[in-house]
């Protein structure tokens, strides 16, 4: 049985004709020594930013419906282009959309979640000898509605094939060489990681490191899928996220992330009553909401403010929910900041060593950051911060751990 390797390709590495022809390449080189490949790309480029752009140039609250049948047409064009350009090179390719190859979600438009993968249509025509390239992000509900997993959702497309195929590893190709102890457009020293623990990576990518799609990193932590990230400009090794190794327990921290897509709402003067905590998020829960950090104030003349953060692009549905609640609980409004960035450090090795906060707290003082929440868990700390002061909390914190190349 010849070994199957899925790969995926992220917009920047499809992002023109000559970058579609240089991943056809290195597709064709796999396929020659031997393996069964299948392929996930992504949108070309800005593609799908620029759809989301004429959509609101036509409303500014669009149907999730129709917002997922406009997106979804992005990965159409890219996954056609790149099979032209394999067939160019003398290799058999074939490609589908998600619905073509039986990915089937739940009908969360724009949000959905894969349910089931019928790789029949895949197993078919790998038999024939043919390159499989698939559009990733989508797939169809069981009522045949088109479908789109959120953003960066074919890294979720890729591990999703990788796990129903039994691939032995699963590739994905970025513009970047690997995993970084923070991103390297802001820190200019930040170091390359050879690897990194599922459960690390799962936490970098939920709080904004833009490597990985946290979903997918679920997906291969629990079949323990080891996911190859590298660049599609060159052939360097770069970053494997793979089961924690006892090394990795030695470091303390292993990076640091900003998340400057965040927006914290207020409802003002809740009533100090039992349960109204409970019918608050509740009610964000039932319209699909997911809540980051939560803080409540110290109730002192009976009512208290309520905040927290969600994701920014999620903020108009969240300040509607949130209107409707405040008027029910008789509350007295709602308040919200764009302006905000959330911060963090991760690391396996916080399980057991104590004064990571401390550090963290006096490297944002040191530059006057101030801290307006904390979130912190076994291997993470978080903080929101002025958005405008993000960049500059990253470097700090990333000195002051001594992340840098040394």
């Amino acid at each position: 049985m010849r070994k199957i390797i899925v790969q995926k390709y992220g917009g920047s590495s499809v992002a023109n004709t000559k970058r579609i022809e240089s991943a056809a390449k290195r597709i064709v080189r796999y396929k020659r020594k031997g393996y069964d490949v299948v392929v996930v790309v992504s949108a070309l480029g800005d593609t799908t930013d620029e759809l989301l752009d004429l959509a609101s140039r036509i409303t500014k609250n669009p149907s999730e419906r129709e917002l997922d049948m406009l997106m979804s047409t992005g990965e159409q064009i890219s996954v056609s282009l790149l099979a032209m350009a394999i067939h160019k090179l003398g290799c058999e390719a074939i490609s589908f959309t998600g619905a073509q190859v039986g990915i089937i979600t739940d009908a969360k438009h724009t949000k959905a979640r894969i349910l089931d993968i019928n790789t029949v249509r895949i197993r078919r025509e790998l038999k024939k000898g043919k390159v499989i390239i698939v559009a990733g992000f989508q797939g169809t509900s069981p009522d045949s509605e088109i479908t789109t997993l959120g953003r960066g959702g074919s890294d979720t497309t890729a591990l999703a094939l990788a796990k129903v195929l039994k691939a032995k590893v699963c590739e994905i190709y970025t513009d970047v060489d690997g995993v970084f102890t923070a991103d390297p457009r802001i820190v200019k020293d930040a170091v390359k990681l050879e690897s990194i623990s599922y459960e690390e990576m799962l936490e970098m990518a939920s709080l904004g490191a833009q490597v990985m799609h946290s979903r997918s990193i679920e997906v291969a932590s629990k079949f323990n899928i080891p996911i190859h990230v590298r660049s599609s400009f060159n052939n360097k090794e770069g970053t494997w996220i793979i089961k924690e190794v006892k090394a990795m327990e030695d470091v303390l921290v292993r990076g640091v992330t900003v998340n400057k897509n965040e927006a914290k709402v207020t409802i003002c003067n809740v009533p100090d009553k039992p349960g109204l905590a409970a019918k608050i998020f509740k009610r964000l829960a039932d319209d699909d909401i997911n809540v980051d950090m939560i803080i409540q104030n110290v109730s002192r003349t009976g009512s208290t403010d309520m905040s927290f953060t969600v994701n920014g692009t999620d903020l108009q549905k969240t300040l509607r929910s949130a209107r409707v609640i405040s008027h029910d609980i008789k509350a007295k409004g709602v308040t919200h900041d764009k302006n905000i960035a959330k911060v963090s450090v991760v690391g396996v090795g916080m399980k057991s060593h104590s004064g990571v906060a401390s550090k963290m707290f006096s490297a944002l003082a040191s530059k006057r950051i101030n801290i307006n929440m904390i979130s912190t868990s076994e291997i993470k700390i978080s903080c929101v911060v002025d958005k405008k002061k993000a960049d500059e909390a990253v470097k700090a914190i990333h000195r002051e751990f001594k992340l840098g190349r040394r």
